[in-house]
């Protein structure tokens, strides 16, 4: 029997475990994917513990997971243009992509690039999804300053990368550490904490256009000290911020964009415009120390499960 991450009620790391689960048949318009990769994120986190209960609602035994990589073994009814033996990335909206086999929509999925790593392409939905919302809330027009918050993160990281690709300058605020990547993609890096405001004035002389916050911890409050409009504010993890002082959550809060920017992504990462980091791997039965490692808040890039 597959096995797949299951919890029987909110609450910390320890409610995790890996069972074994009855082997789904697809039905009309899904497909079985085997799983060789599957990315985790704060927000499948955050879900865990019953803080987000109200806007994603949940039943146990629940699963995990939106990400994932894998090859297809079988098709069901009606789908076209996937076959047993395609190797694909795609998402479930039904928290159960942390498992060896998972039911996947037809329409959630896209043909993985070859050149693409297992890794890379079964971390890449939420992260890039997330991102590409965000970068394109605010509107970035060539030659603007946009500051982003947690820019060595999973969504950070893509979001520098689109940001300059839109030809905008882009402050990323991240640990020391992590200074020379963002330096290495056009970033200039600065260290957040105490400062940071004066900080992001001398790298900016002429002022901030956007910001993009994907940590929160009170820098929706820092874009607005720093006079960028709320319309030009896009946060991921503050609401209460959001909902406060009418910035928006693209990427934060909506289903986000499907497959089809999904594919586009795949494609830059193949062409070599674009990098997902990856920071760690570890097995599925291993659940618990990998979201450990992510609740820590200081990876650089994704950390990946593989079945």
């Amino acid at each position: 029997m597959p096995k797949a991450v299951r919890y029987d009620e909110f609450g910390g790391i320890d409610v995790l475990r890996v069972d074994e689960v009855e082997r789904p048949t697809p039905g009309d318009g899904q497909v079985l994917v085997r799983v060789k990769a599957a990315g985790i994120n704060p927000s499948e986190a955050v879900i865990r513990t019953g803080a987000l209960a109200q806007m994603f609602p949940s039943t146990f035994p629940s699963g995990q997971g939106s990400d994932l990589a894998g090859i297809i073994e079988e098709v069901g009814a009606g789908v076209g243009g996937f076959s047993p033996g395609d190797e694909v990335l795609g998402f479930s909206n039904k928290r159960a992509s942390q498992a060896e086999v998972v039911l996947v929509e037809a329409g959630d999925l896209t043909h993985k690039p070859e050149n693409v790593s297992w890794e890379v392409a079964g971390s890449l939905y939420v992260v890039g999804a997330t991102a590409w919302g965000a970068v394109h809330a605010v509107d970035l027009k060539e030659g603007e300053t946009v500051v982003i918050s947690g820019a060595a993160g999973g969504v950070g990281s893509l979001a520098v990368q689109l940001a300059r690709r839109s030809g905008a300058a882009v402050i990323g605020l991240a640990s020391e550490n992590n200074h020379a990547w963002l330096k290495d993609r056009g970033a200039i890096p600065l260290a957040y904490g105490d400062g940071v405001e004066d900080r992001i004035r001398a790298a900016a002389p002429d002022g901030v256009d956007a910001f993009i916050d994907t940590y929160g911890h009170g820098y929706v409050d820092l874009a607005l000290a720093l006079d960028v409009p709320a319309e030009r504010i896009d946060t991921i993890a503050d609401f209460a911020a959001a909902e406060k002082y009418g910035v928006k959550t693209d990427g934060g809060t909506a289903a986000g964009p499907g497959a089809e920017v999904l594919a586009e992504l795949a494609a830059l990462i193949a062409d070599g415009h674009l990098q997902v980091p990856i920071s760690k791997v570890y097995p599925l039965h291993q659940v618990r120390d990998a979201y450990t490692e992510l609740e820590r808040r200081h990876t650089h890039g994704k950390i990946v499960l593989r079945p």
